[in-house]
């Protein structure tokens, strides 16, 4: 069952854990995270850390802000970015760092905001934080880019084990998943510029469903999909002109 991990990965939590690592070889047994045990990944070149308040990031999202920042260096001069649904603070410090800028990143969960300030400190990234439920939330300021890796999984669908030490409101979504989406869509009318950016990361069977929610909201916007490493469909781009 060791396999998933690499002898790197081992070879830390043994340094870590000298006195105690059969205790965390047996947690490893019963599907718990590695990430957490270690406390921290590499996200985008950047250490995250991380603890069952907040999702691990994924290799995958990383390419969601690759794209999202060469559409911004080709669409966007002065960017005003949003994070929704933060967690880590992955996303959002990662653009923050790259772009040169600052990022507004949106959480429900403070005990997630209160981790996310922590990596933002360690990476020394402008990034201002709100605890908010996005169906609440009312801004004054107006963005160009909203950026939002929500939870997409369907209640009754079924996920790996280890997913059921993460925060399952990270995870899963009523609606067939596309619950956040619809909300999201909805909120960014009062958010937006009229000249803006829609980033999504998605689970691999919405992409058709989440267009046709868009152009609801967006009927002229170019839209964009993107497939994953694995050429599952996991990024959808709004661009409004």
């Amino acid at each position: 069952m060791f396999d998933k991990y690499s002898k790197e990965d081992l070879k830390l939590l043994k340094n870590l854990y000298p006195n105690n690592y059969d205790e965390q070889i047996e947690k490893l047994k019963n599907d718990y995270p590695i990430q957490y045990l270690i406390g921290y990944v590499n996200f985008y070149g950047y250490k995250i850390n991380v603890n069952e308040n907040v999702l691990i990031p994924r290799f995958e999202t990383e390419y969601l802000v690759d794209d999202t920042i060469n559409l911004i260096k080709k669409y966007i001069k002065e960017p005003t970015i949003i994070d929704i649904g933060t967690g880590s603070g992955c996303i959002a410090i990662s653009l923050a760092k790259e772009l040169n800028t600052s990022v507004d990143a949106l959480d429900i969960s403070s005990n997630a905001i209160k981790l996310a300030k922590e990596n933002a400190i360690l990476n020394n990234a402008n990034i201002n934080f709100i605890c908010e439920d996005i169906k609440n939330y009312i801004s004054n300021k107006k963005y160009n880019v909203l950026i939002s890796n929500p939870p997409y999984v369907n209640i009754n669908s079924y996920v790996d084990n280890e997913t059921k030490y993460e925060p399952q409101n990270a995870i899963f979504a009523n609606d067939n998943g596309l619950e956040y989406y619809k909300i999201i869509l909805d909120k960014s009318k009062d958010l937006l510029d009229d000249t803006n950016i829609i980033a999504f990361e998605i689970g691999d069977n919405q992409a058709n469903d989440i267009i046709n929610i868009i152009k609801l909201y967006y009927p002229k916007a170019n839209i964009i999909t993107k497939n994953d490493l694995n050429n599952l469909n996991r990024y959808i781009y709004i661009i409004n002109e």
